[in-house]
């Protein structure tokens, strides 16, 4: 089948070869993207994804991380106000989300503000906003998995009364050698990504469900130990800390964004896809702030220092009873799961997206002709996810990305303005109200959140992207499908 967004054949040998500016601005038309969708090396990806199976997604992707894992890292940043922690990223993250919704509809493709950014500002742009996903998407992926161990630790306890030694739940640097549950989660979320987006999806559903569940049960039992006292100093670290733990929690809301990539497994992508990231976002920022109010109402902000399992402690503390807390334990195991399995998912059709223009090796958009999933790119990207998890501490995973997500999201806030501007045209099934004021006010407060970030993360950050862009100019630049003549455009398309 012939792109139907590719341009009339023309002799490349009398074609003028285009200058090193004008290749690094080169766009990807939106009806070529559109197109491709589905398409990869050796099969195509299956529409079988409804409204319901995509709002799991980004809602899978996304609840569990900021509450089960990072709550205990960010309390101390800012304490009792990290409920407005909580409401700033959220914010944040809802300017962003608008402008997703847009592109998703118009765009509804599996490589999400990569892609968004392909069409609107060219391949440089697209290729450093691809690289902060794949920052984004992966590391997250260990983050949360590192998290989970600690769960899965008081799980143990809590039941059999036995924990697995510091030296094999623990990252170098935190007392261990090496992170086993951390490398055990991803690659049971590797088995299931395996068989197809359909199976993913199911399994996904039921483990939100049972985490949704855990939160309301957390809030119910623990405003019973709720003390007013533990609000008297609101704010004691400042407008700085409230900043500096809005910057950390944002880490929580990056899953939103999950349903975009599945932009080319949606029955209804053009439909389906700006409600399912408007509908999670509402969803799990009100239990973020709820469950957030609970846990510092009932627990001494200064004591949230000691574990990242301090929601099943705080179950613990106000009951007198083990029960719970190896209750909310359980849950939180099968919840952080959930996002270790719809973030890789992300992860892999992001690659996927990037493959298929040629920008990263051949193999990430290999389809299984049976299951319909990257396998390949499943397999690369899950063991290297694992190891990650299995030996880099949390705080510092944590922090690196959410400011990948940040960049990634302020692009996304520019390509909408963009878009609007040079294609004005194109039917749309969700627009930004108020554009581009609220785009420009996604695109701000995601640059106000990464200042708030620390140097050493910003280094990291440099770093990251300077490996990128030096990949970019050695093997993306030359082998992407843009820069290839028309012909050898359509044989790849045809194989």
């Amino acid at each position: 089948m012939i792109d139907q967004g590719a341009p009339p054949h023309h002799d490349a040998s009398a074609a003028p070869s285009p200058g090193f500016a004008a290749r690094l601005m080169r766009r990807k038309p939106v009806e070529r993207l559109v197109a491709e969708g589905g398409q990869g090396e050796g099969g195509s990806l299956r529409r079988s994804l409804g409204l319901w199976q995509l709002t799991m997604i980004s809602i899978g992707a996304t609840l569990g991380t900021g509450i089960f894992v990072v709550l205990g890292e960010a309390v101390p940043k800012a304490g009792p106000a990290v409920t407005l922690s909580f409401v700033i990223a959220g914010l944040t993250a809802l300017f962003s989300a608008l402008s997703y919704a847009e592109l998703a509809g118009t765009i509804p493709v599996a490589g999400s503000s990569y892609s968004y950014a392909y069409a609107t500002m060219g391949e440089l742009v697209a290729w450093v906003c691809g690289w902060c996903l794949i920052l984004e998407y992966g590391v997250s992926v260990a983050a949360v998995a590192v998290g989970w161990g600690e769960y899965l630790n008081e799980l143990l306890d809590g039941t059999i009364g036995v924990t697995l030694p510091a030296v094999l739940s623990a990252p170098p640097g935190d007392g261990g050698i090496f992170n086993l549950p951390a490398l055990i989660v991803v690659l049971l979320a590797m088995t299931f990504l395996l068989g197809g987006a359909r199976e993913s999806a199911r399994a996904n559903t039921i483990m939100v469900v049972v985490k949704i569940a855990a939160l309301v049960l957390f809030c119910a039992i623990g405003v019973q130990g709720f003390r007013s006292g533990n609000y008297e100093h609101f704010m004691p670290l400042g407008m700085a800390g409230v900043s500096a733990a809005g910057a950390t929690l944002f880490f929580s809301y990056i899953g939103f964004d999950a349903a975009s990539t599945a932009g080319e497994e949606a029955k209804n992508a053009q439909r389906d896809l700006p409600r399912a990231i408007m509908l999670s976002l509402v969803i799990v920022t009100v239990l973020y702030v709820l469950v957030a109010a609970v846990a510092v109402g009932a627990k001494p902000w200064r004591t949230f220092t000691d574990s990242e399992a301090s929601l099943a402690q705080i179950m613990t503390d106000v009951t007198g009873q083990s029960f719970w807390g190896t209750l909310l334990a359980f849950c939180a195991v099968v919840a952080i799961a959930s996002v270790v399995l719809t973030v890789l998912y992300g992860q892999t059709r992001v690659l996927f997206a990037m493959s298929r223009d040629g920008l990263v090796p051949k193999v990430f958009s290999k389809v299984h002709p049976k299951t319909g999933a990257p396998r390949a790119n499943t397999l690369i990207v899950s063991l290297f996810c694992g190891v990650l998890a299995a030996a880099i501490p949390l705080g510092q995973l944590a922090d690196a990305t959410s400011i990948g997500t940040l960049f990634a999201f302020a692009l996304v806030n520019v390509a909408v303005v963009v878009l609007r501007r040079t294609r004005p045209d194109m039917r749309r099934t969700f627009r930004v109200p108020l554009s581009p004021v609220l785009p420009a006010l996604g695109f701000g407060f995601c640059v106000w959140m990464m200042g708030s970030l620390s140097t050493v993360t910003w280094v990291v950050f440099g770093v990251w992207m300077a490996v990128g862009l030096v990949f970019y100019f050695v093997y993306g630049q030359r082998r992407s499908r843009l820069a290839a003549p028309d012909s050898s455009q359509v044989r790849t398309h045809q194989k």
